[in-house]
C-alpha cells in the first residue's frame, strides 16, 4: 500500500511540472509572463521592413521583443529556432510561416503549452492553430499586377512571369493569381521563370528570358522584393540603350524601384505594408496577453496595398499608414473580443 502511495505521489508531482506548478491564487495556477518573439526564417529585404514596424511597436509599448532571424526557408530550421524560443519562457510569437502546411504542427505544439502565434506576411493552412495572419491578400495583389501590366502591353504580346522563393508559401498563390488573370487574355504568351534567391539570379533568368523570346517582349510582372530590383535596373539600362519601353510592374517600394517609376523606366509596384504585418500581429498578441480573444471568423486582417506609379510614389505611403491606424482601431471591435 505505501508503494501504491508513494507512486501516487511521484505521479501528482510529475503533473506539476509539466502542467505548471507555480503559485496558485484562489486554486488556479497564475499564467506565465507573457514573453514577445518575433521570428522570420532567413535574412530578406521584406523581413527588414517588417522588422521596423515591430521595433516601432515595441518602444511605443514598452514592452522587450525578442528578435530573431533564421538561417534559410527549411521549416526544420524554423522549428528548432522557435523551439528552443519557447523553451526560454517565449510564449507569444508573431512568425512568418517558412512552411504553410508544417508550421502548424510546430504552432500547435506552442499553443499547447499556453501560447499563442500570429502569422504575418503569410498565412498557414486552415484549420490552423495560429490566432491570425496579419498579410497581403497576395494572390489578389499579383492578379492587380497583372491586370496593369496586360492593361499596358494592349492586352496582348508576351509576359515574363518572375517568381521568387519557391520556398514561400506565397509564391504558389500569387502564380495561380497570375495565371487566372492570363487566361482571359488569349493573345498574351507566358514566360515563366522562378525560384529566384539572389539580384544576380534575378537579373541573369529575366535577361535570359528577354533573350529567349527574340531580345525584347512586351511585358514583364515581378511578385518578388529581389527580382523587382533587379528589374528596374534592367528596364532602366534597357530603355537607356534601345530607347524601347517593356511595360513592367513589381512589388515593393525600395527606393531602387521607386525611382525607376520616377524615371518612366517601371509602371508600377504593387506596395505591401510590411511594416502593418509587424506592428499589428504584435499588438494582436499584446492584446491576447491581456485576455482578449480572437473574435469568430476573423482569422484574416488585410494590412492593405497600394498601386504606386508616376502619379502617386511621392504620396502613396500615407496610404498604407492610415489603413494601419484604421486597423489598429477595429483591432477590439472587429477582430477580437475581452
Amino acid at each position: 500500500m505505501k508503494r501504491i502511495l508513494a507512486c501516487f505521489v511521484v505521479m501528482v508531482l510529475a503533473a506539476g511540472v509539466v502542467f505548471g506548478s507555480g503559485s496558485k491564487e484562489g486554486g488556479a495556477a497564475k499564467a506565465a509572463p507573457a514573453k514577445f518573439a518575433w521570428y522570420f526564417p532567413a535574412p530578406h529585404p521584406y523581413g527588414d521592413a517588417v522588422r521596423k514596424g515591430a521595433e516601432a511597436f515595441a518602444k511605443e509599448y514598452g514592452i522587450d521583443v525578442k528578435f530573431q532571424v533564421g538561417p534559410d526557408w527549411n521549416m526544420d530550421s524554423e522549428n528548432t529556432g522557435m523551439l528552443a524560443l519557447a523553451a526560454e519562457g517565449y510564449n507569444y510569437f508573431s512568425a512568418y510561416p517558412a512552411d504553410a502546411s508544417a508550421a502548424n504542427g510546430l504552432y500547435d505544439q506552442i499553443v499547447k503549452r499556453g501560447g499563442r502565434v500570429v502569422n504575418f506576411g503569410a498565412s498557414t493552412f486552415e484549420p490552423t492553430p495560429a490566432s491570425f495572419a496579419v498579410m497581403t491578400d497576395v494572390k489578389q495583389a499579383a492578379k492587380d499586377a497583372a491586370e496593369f501590366v496586360i492593361g499596358k502591353m494592349g492586352k496582348k504580346g508576351t509576359l515574363v512571369n518572375v517568381l521568387e522563393v519557391l520556398e514561400d508559401p506565397n509564391t504558389k498563390l500569387r502564380k495561380d493569381g497570375i495565371d487566372e488573370v492570363v487566361a482571359k487574355y488569349p493573345g498574351v504568351k507566358v514566360i515563366e521563370v522562378a525560384g529566384i534567391k539572389s539580384e544576380q539570379e534575378a537579373v541573369d533568368k529575366i535577361t535570359s528570358a528577354v533573350a529567349q523570346a527574340g531580345g525584347y517582349v512586351d511585358g514583364i510582372i515581378c511578385t518578388g522584393f529581389v527580382p523587382t530590383v533587379a528589374l528596374s535596373k534592367i528596364l532602366t539600362d534597357y530603355e537607356t540603350k534601345y530607347k524601347k519601353h517593356i511595360a513592367g510592374v513589381g512589388i515593393d517600394d525600395d527606393p531602387v524601384i521607386l525611382n525607376a517609376i520616377r524615371g518612366g523606366y517601371l509602371d508600377a509596384t504593387i506596395a505591401q505594408n510590411p511594416y502593418g504585418h509587424g506592428y499589428l500581429s504584435l499588438l494582436a498578441l499584446k492584446l491576447m496577453s491581456e485576455g482578449y480573444k480572437p473574435a469568430p471568423g476573423a482569422y484574416k486582417i488585410n494590412a492593405g496595398t497600394a498601386v504606386v506609379t508616376k502619379a502617386n510614389v511621392d504620396t502613396y505611403s500615407a496610404d498604407l499608414t492610415k489603413v494601419t491606424n484604421e486597423i489598429k482601431a477595429d483591432l477590439t471591435t472587429k477582430y477580437l473580443t475581452k
